[in-house]
């Protein structure tokens, strides 16, 4: 197959992505917050072994809390994040007195409940530590494949053509969230980060998958002309990386509609990256390398710079 000439295809269709990205992140609210990263209340109850996760959220949901986040900690024990709980008003008891006597009416008794305050600011420390973690996992990969291929010509542009789809792939993830976000409430929450961490790593996999057999059949020499020896990689791998995506992509899908919200958005991040990290592998990495192994890259940024000269030429 001729997947590089199908190069500007690819490139329309990713920038159609990211342009559909951009103007989601642009329309307020461009990301639906969770309680993770706003703040609140965190409750750790023991409740009678027979409550399901479900019961728990339905109890909560009456009481305002349908947005809570829920995790279970054993038999019988939950972790609890909600929104902050507010405190007593003259006469009337606290959301957390109401909260608690409606928790041990409807399910039939509590054991222990503790509360306790959770400030944003742990929030905004748990994205930063992500920002590092994922610009320094982007600099490791840079200069990993820029060691590990050393023997073509030209190493850096293998790994820089890699940062550049995985990039790609964060950037989809992100706006892809924005706009479920706006469809169905998908919120941002530590899963959400969790899950683009692992996107990362997926993403990188596939795409040193089909770099390695470029490389292979460059040191062969299978043909002096880069954009064949990029056609034949692609399509020697493709079997291998369709069927693993594909067979990911099932096995999400069946958590996602069997393994109940909590798991959720954890899913949706990890269904989007795995589908976006297949693509750019095939229509992003290959092809930025092999349009920068040519030189059409360098005239693509110059015509950008000045279209009006580079078109009169």
């Amino acid at each position: 197959m001729d997947f590089v000439g199908k190069k500007r295809w690819f490139f329309l269709f990713s920038a159609l992505l990211i342009g559909a990205s951009i103007v989601s992140l642009l329309v307020p609210p461009s990301l639906v917050i969770g309680i993770d990263f706003k703040g609140g209340t965190s409750l750790s109850g023991a409740f009678p072994a027979n409550v399901t996760q479900e019961e728990l959220r339905e109890v909560l949901s009456e009481f305002g809390h349908g947005d809570a986040s829920i995790q279970a900690a054993g038999e019988g024990r939950f972790f609890i994040r909600t929104r902050t709980l507010a405190a007593a008003v003259s006469d009337e008891p606290s959301e957390r007195e109401v909260l608690q006597r409606g928790l041990e009416e409807k399910l039939g008794g509590l054991e222990a409940l503790e509360f306790s305050e959770v400030s944003s600011v742990f929030a905004q420390d748990t994205v930063r530590n992500a920002i590092i973690a994922v610009l320094a996992a982007a600099v490791g990969i840079l200069l990993y494949i820029t060691w590990a291929f050393r023997r073509v010509s030209n190493p850096f542009r293998y790994g820089l053509s890699a940062i550049i789809a995985l990039a790609h792939d964060v950037f989809i993830v992100v706006g892809s969230f924005s706009i479920l976000g706006k469809v169905i409430g998908a919120e941002v929450n530590t899963m959400f980060l969790t899950a683009l961490l692992a996107v990362i790593g997926y993403s990188v996999n596939d795409t040193i998958v089909v770099f390695d057999r470029i490389r292979e059949n460059v040191l062969r020499g299978v043909a002096r002309d880069m954009d064949t020896v990029i056609n034949l990689s692609l399509s020697e791998t493709l079997g291998r990386s369709l069927n693993t995506s594909i067979t990911l992509a099932l096995t999400l899908l069946a958590i996602l509609f069997m393994g109940g919200t909590t798991l959720r958005d954890f899913i949706l991040v990890f269904l989007v990256g795995v589908v976006a990290g297949t693509y750019s592998s095939i229509g992003v990495a290959s092809q930025i390398l092999g349009a920068w192994e040519k030189g059409d890259l360098g005239r693509g940024l110059r015509w950008l710079r000045n279209p009006l000269k580079m078109s009169s030429k």
